[in-house]
């Protein structure tokens, strides 16, 4: 099989290109596509637990504390020890913070609007339906060994 002719070769292709173009409009404003994702993951008023963050957003809890800290020099963010819970540490955006999760934002909808204008609501659709399924058996089976709850295409 040709690489091209693999489903993970055009995921990983498009991903590529969408954080070269993320990193890209970041680097506008001296930061990165994990940066503006970190921002977009804390909750504006109520914060967000440190130990949340990581799997919100998919990453090891080792890149999470070097972003952070990174962030916490920056003027991004700050921690907070939590009022009811004095083991937990929750994230808040600083006033620098909240208007460049603002730019992150604006961003990932201008993106998302363009492809929205350019793709049709039934292939969007498709794309949504197909990518969900594939999220599914990534989480439900071990598609490697062969040993799944449900041999049936959908």
């Amino acid at each position: 099989m040709k690489p091209e002719e693999t489903i993970d070769f055009h995921i990983r292709w498009a991903w590529h290109g969408i954080a070269r173009m993320y990193n890209l409009e970041a680097s506008k404003y001296d930061s990165s596509m994990a940066v503006g994702q970190t921002l977009l993951s804390i909750d504006i008023k109520e914060g967000t637990p440190s130990t949340k963050l990581g799997p919100k957003m998919g990453m090891e809890p080792r890149s999470l504390t070097r972003m952070l800290k990174s962030m916490e020099e920056r003027g991004l963010i700050y921690r907070k020890v939590d009022k009811t819970d004095k083991r937990m540490v929750r994230i808040y955006l600083t006033k620098a913070g909240a208007k460049h999760r603002d730019i992150s934002r604006d961003t990932v909808i201008r993106f998302n609007l363009a492809l929205q204008e350019k793709l049709s609501p039934t292939k969007l659709k498709g794309f949504f339906k197909t990518i969900k399924q594939i999220n599914e058996l990534l989480n439900n089976q071990n598609l490697l060994n062969g040993k799944s709850k449900s041999n049936s295409k959908k």
